[in-house]
């Protein structure tokens, strides 16, 4: 009964809220604490756990709470509950840009979009960049050259290119982004 009450409540909640994760968090804790499934304090609790934890907040949330009421099961129906509002009207929008791709004019809109979303990722990334290696993050900041990261940084373009050359293919952004990982944790203990 636990777990058709989880699937249903975080089904209700993720049917209505609109926002994203942390808008849904004054309905996961009206319908948390209403039911008696935990108390306000221990709700921010959880809710503290899930901003820390890797992935969107209100599937960290139900799951947690899924979790405590229902063990594994309770996590897996709770989570099933708030995700799938989502999935099902992706489907439904993913079907109809199936076919409206096909438009001249959605396809004239889409070249003209995809080289500004390129130029605001490369405007990220560029500004991340140099943040990270000048120590210059508002107008107010000094310079500072952080050289292990500029090193790093070398270090892997220069295994990019190494590896692009030998095997006349780009690498693994999974493998870049592990190499990187595990560089800086040896650089920046």
């Amino acid at each position: 009964m636990i777990y058709l009450k989880l699937f249903l409540t975080f089904l209700k909640i993720g049917a209505v809220s609109v926002g994203g994760g942390l808008s849904m968090i004054s309905l996961i804790c009206e319908s948390v604490t209403s039911n008696g499934w935990m108390t306000e304090a221990e709700l921010l609790n959880f809710i503290a756990v899930s901003e820390s934890t890797p992935g969107p907040i209100a599937v960290n949330i139900a799951t947690f709470i899924g979790s405590s009421q229902g063990g594994i099961w309770g996590a897996f129906f709770a989570t099933l509950g708030i995700v799938l509002p989502s999935f099902i009207i992706i489907l439904i929008i993913a079907a109809a840009a199936a076919s409206l791709m096909k438009r001249e004019g959605v396809k004239a809109v889409m070249n003209g979009v995809h080289p500004c979303i390129v130029g605001l990722i490369l405007a990220t990334g560029i500004g991340m960049m140099l943040s990270k290696l000048t120590g210059i993050e508002t107008i107010h900041s000094t310079f500072a050259f952080d050289w292990k990261s500029a090193l790093l940084l070398a270090a892997l373009v220069l295994f990019s290119l190494l590896y692009r050359l030998l095997r006349k293919k780009g690498p693994s952004l999974i493998l870049l982004i592990l190499l990187s990982g595990a560089a800086g944790a040896c650089f920046f203990r």
